[in-house]
């Protein structure tokens, strides 16, 4: 994504975005997936880079190669369809979400009807009876389109701050 030029937004369209964003939020951490499929354009392109390590000085700390995921409309809908399923074996008991979004910054999209949304999330997971819990925290690289009158999510990429995950599958979503 490259960097948009900074656009003066009514405080109505920034209430909306952050409304998108916690609701898509609940609606994740509620397990109401296909409700959260809503939210996305039939052209969502959601992917998840990999962190790499650099030595100062170096540039490109997140790959252009490798991908925790790259997902499109398709793919998404599948994994909601499979989660419905006795087959989502990393899923079984679900695992207990909540999703923390925040310092949302908003940009100029590529088009009147887009807009270019950066966040910090903090992913807390929890499985079954067990005390331990996965955090997972990064940025969100999006692009928002006003679809028939509805702000969705055509365009995310998920930068993890981690190197390495410490989850054991990323059978969630971000």
């Amino acid at each position: 994504m490259k960097e948009a030029k900074a656009v003066s937004l009514s405080p109505q369209v920034r209430e909306e975005i952050l409304d998108l964003l916690y609701h898509e939020a609940e609606l994740l951490d509620e397990g109401r997936f296909d409700e959260w499929l809503d939210l996305l354009t039939d052209d969502i392109v959601y992917q998840m880079p990999v962190r790499m390590t650099r030595e100062r000085g170096q540039t490109g700390d997140v790959s252009t190669q490798m991908q925790h995921f790259l997902e499109d409309r398709a793919t998404l809908t599948l994994r909601v369809q499979r989660l419905k399923t006795e087959f989502a074996w990393a899923e079984d008991p679900p695992s207990r979400t909540r999703h923390f979004i925040t310092n949302v910054r908003l940009r100029a999209g590529a088009t009147p009807d887009e807009l270019e949304v950066r966040s910090y999330v903090l992913i807390y997971r929890s499985r079954g009876d067990s005390p331990l819990h996965d955090l997972i925290c990064g940025e969100r690289r999006e692009t928002v389109r006003r679809t028939n009158g509805v702000w969705k999510v055509a365009r995310r990429v998920f930068v993890p701050d981690q190197a390495t995950l410490n989850t054991k599958n990323l059978a969630i979503f971000v």
